[in-house]
Parts: C-alpha cells; structure tokens; sequence
C-alpha cells in the first residue's frame, strides 16, 4: 500500500497519523503469534489431538445451509364421484378425471350423474367465469 503523502491535507494527514497511532498500540498489545501457537498446541495434546488433525488440510468452515422444510403429505379427500357399476372406483374431484369417468362421459354421461348422493356437490368447471377477468365495454 502506497500512501502519497506530499497530496495529503493537514486534516487527512492528521487522521492517518491518529490511525496509524491506533493500530500500532493494537498491534503492541497482541501477544506474539509463537506463544499463542504454543498454547493452541498444547491445548490440542491435552485434549488427544495434534494441530495437523484439527486443521491440516481442511477448508475454512463453510456455512451450513438450511435445509429446505419438507413438503406436508396431502390429505385425503373424501371421494365425491363413485361408479355405479364398480363401486371401488371413485374419485375426489381432485387431479385428473379418471379414466372410468372419461369413459363413461365420452359416451354421453355427464359427471354429476356420478356424484354420490347426500354428500358431494359438482366440481367447479374449468370453464366457468369465476374468478375470470371481463372486458366490458364502455358506450
């Protein structure tokens, strides 16, 4: 680092000055790296290791990420369409339209003939309007 001191003001030369004066009684009042070092040795003996186990070739630590939260499981739904002629295929309303129901709507059915009584209300279309933006015209 190379300071051009003849460039200097009065006021920056005066705050170098008290920096410089800062970091040298910093640096007077550390204790010398080979006392320390000799410490850090010791320490490690007496604990069972030497310094080359504890940081021989390693890295720095790196940060640890955080894990991402896993997913929560979905629920079960309970079933709103049933086949009548196979009472274990049903369906949710949920996800994809089974292959039984597209069968049976592909040859003239409707899907709320399949919903079962007392319990279900037809599943919304994804034609309907709700929640569908309108352009209306104005006069």
């Amino acid at each position: 680092m190379n300071i051009d001191i003849d460039s200097l003001s009065l006021r920056e030369l005066t705050s170098l000055l008290v920096a410089a004066e800062k970091r040298r009684q910093l640096l007077s009042k550390r204790r010398p790296a080979a006392s320390v070092r000799k410490q850090a040795v010791a320490l490690a003996a007496r604990h069972g290791y030497t310094i080359d186990e504890l940081f021989g070739d390693q890295p720095a630590a790196q940060p640890t990420r955080r894990k991402r939260g896993s997913r929560r499981k979905p629920t079960k739904v309970a079933p709103k369409y049933r086949d009548p002629d196979n009472e274990r295929n049903t369906w949710s309303g949920r996800g994809s339209m089974p292959r039984w129901l597209t069968k049976k709507i592909r040859f003239g059915q409707h899907a709320t003939d399949f919903l079962i009584p007392g319990i279900a209300k037809p599943t919304a279309r994804t034609t309907s309007s709700i929640g569908k933006r309108t352009v209306v015209k104005q006069k």
